[in-house]
């Protein structure tokens, strides 16, 4: 049933993306702030095709934990779910990504309309400072700048190292780092086909802020909170 359901959503996926990306391309030559709306159709529709289809359902909590006015979103990266489901937790974000992802078509295309952020993997300190100045104006619009501090997909319960570059940019900006736990991967897993029913749990966390000091302190602090709390979640899910 779990092979027949993935299979069914994964054919549904890619129809609700042609009939949406595709189809309503046109609507983005309006000014961004109008053509938004075809981005958010997309996603909750995506999230509808996993509640009705897999039986996935989406929970947030801690949404008191989201400041006012524009702020960097630090969340665990444990599947494609949350480059979707992170735009009802923060509308019209800005996702820092690779800049590969330019240069898929139609998606590339919308990554670019909607000023998303792209970064050159490997450049070092020359890819931070031309992230900072994209998240600037991003940040001043009041929006969000989502960012996963890990670097790339991470398994439940496996371990791969923080990465600076939220510091950095929450320095640059003065911008409050808001750490997100989550759940995703023991549904969706890191490139995994077979999607598993249950209840996918987003967990906001206080607003963490960069000080003079050293590196160390605040991803630290970063890491503690975020890990500490995806652990709970997943031992959570796994008790039901």
């Amino acid at each position: 049933m779990i092979v027949l359901r993935s299979t069914l959503f994964n054919v549904c996926f890619v129809l609700w993306f042609c009939l949406t990306a595709v189809l309503l391309l046109p609507v983005t030559l309006l000014p961004r702030a109008a053509a938004w709306w075809v981005v958010d159709l997309w996603v909750h529709g995506v999230l509808v095709l996993l509640r009705v289809i897999c039986t996935i359902r989406f929970e947030i909590r801690g949404r008191e934990n989201l400041p006012k006015g524009g702020f960097i979103l630090a969340a665990k990266h444990q599947s494609a779910f949350e480059t979707m489901a992170l735009h009802v937790l923060a509308p019209r974000p800005a996702f820092i990504f690779k800049r590969e992802l330019l240069f898929v078509p139609v998606f590339g295309y919308y990554l670019w309309r909607f000023q998303q952020i792209a970064v050159t993997r490997g450049a070092g300190q020359k890819a931070m400072k031309s992230v900072g100045r994209a998240a600037l104006p991003i940040l001043a619009q009041g929006r969000a700048v989502i960012i996963f501090p890990q670097g790339t997909r991470t398994d439940p319960g496996a371990h791969r190292p923080y990465r600076s570059g939220v510091q950095h940019l929450a320095r640059l900006s003065g911008a409050p780092v808001v750490p997100v736990a989550l759940n995703s991967g023991l549904f969706w897993g890191r490139n995994a086909f077979l999607k598993y029913p249950g209840t996918v749990v987003f967990e906001v966390l206080p607003a963490l802020t960069v000080s003079p000091e050293a590196r160390g302190p605040f991803m630290a602090a970063l890491e503690d909170a975020i890990e500490t709390a995806t652990a709970r979640l997943e031992a959570e899910a796994r008790a039901k």
